[in-house]
């Protein structure tokens, strides 16, 4: 568990100029002495300044150290400024800041077990130093970085983000097999992955965070930015999605057009604009409906008489 240390530490103004008095102090005695007493003792305060040297540390806001003192954890020093510390003392800098994450799309099967790909937009920050730096193989990280080696804080940072994207890919593929794609695949108002919205995500969110709570890491939001049918099925549901509509389309003309021909009924037969016998009112109403529910516009026919010879 993280605790914040509380051992020594110095203002660095302050023991610069201490440093300084030591370095002149030194100097006197080493160059400007005759007794070789006062030789050892320049040497011993040269090597003393050489030592202090270490001491020194430097932190900006939500930054972070973790001190360790011949492998005993000492605490973290958070506290912005310039101090310092027991030069003995093992310094490792980690960053407190919010970072931003892409996770590239990954195939999953949904619950029905269509492919589909699913990408993910998180932000993530160290929460606890202690379990990020201790309880997890920060060697994890994939590859030999040479420029920024896992001694620096940049080296530690990718080290977490490999971690979170490894976490964050398995997180993804067990809240995205919860759920179909679409609710064609579902039955009622069950939740899809389509619909679910903030739902989904904050699932997601929460699954992730039980992941890397062992890391010390807190994820601030996680949101899917990215969902499709894999690329081997793609065309065949978007045929499927095309005929869908279509046929909610129909649906909604055919109980438009009936509700009409119910009210040109209806209102014939108030108002007495004319007798029609049930054989003329089934012409009428196959008339309309074809008229109503044609794709193309109807093309009137006027009777005049039939031609005598």
């Amino acid at each position: 568990m993280e605790i914040d240390f509380k051992g020594f530490r110095m203002n660095g103004f302050l023991m610069l100029f201490v440093h300084l008095v030591l370095m002149t102090a030194a100097t006197v005695a080493c160059f400007f002495a005759d007794s070789p007493v006062l030789w050892a003792a320049g040497g011993l305060l040269a090597l003393i300044w050489l030592i202090f040297l270490g001491g020194y540390m430097q932190l900006e806001p939500n930054e972070a150290k973790v001190m360790v003192f011949f492998g005993k954890y000492k605490g973290t020093f958070k506290n912005t400024g310039f101090f310092w510390v027991n030069p003995f003392i093992t310094k490792k800098k980690l960053s407190l800041r919010a970072r931003n994450m892409d996770v590239e799309p990954i195939k999953v099967n949904d619950k029905a077990g269509n492919p589909v790909m699913i990408g993910l937009v998180l932000v993530w920050r160290l929460k606890d130093t202690y379990r990020a730096m201790f309880d997890i193989d920060a060697e994890t990280l994939a590859g030999s970085d040479k420029e920024n080696p896992i001694g620096n804080v940049v080296g530690r940072m990718r080290a977490f983000e490999y971690f979170v994207r490894v976490q964050s890919d398995a997180a993804l593929r067990q809240v995205a097999g919860q759920y179909a794609y679409d609710d064609n695949e579902t039955e009622g108002e069950e939740l899809t992955l389509r619909s679910g919205g903030d739902e989904i995500n904050e699932q997601l969110e929460q699954k992730l965070n039980e992941r890397l709570e062992m890391a010390g890491i807190e994820i601030i939001e996680a949101r899917i930015n990215y969902l499709a049918y894999a690329p081997e099925i793609a065309a065949v549901m978007l045929r499927r999605q095309q005929a869908s509509a279509i046929i909610s389309a129909r649906e909604k003309i055919v109980d438009g057009a009936v509700s009409m021909v119910k009210m040109a009924l209806d209102k014939l037969s108030s108002e007495k604009i004319v007798e029609l016998d049930e054989g003329k009112k089934a012409d009428m109403v196959g008339n309309l409906l074809v008229v109503l529910c044609a794709d193309e516009a109807a093309r009137p026919v006027v009777e005049t008489g039939s031609a005598r010879q």
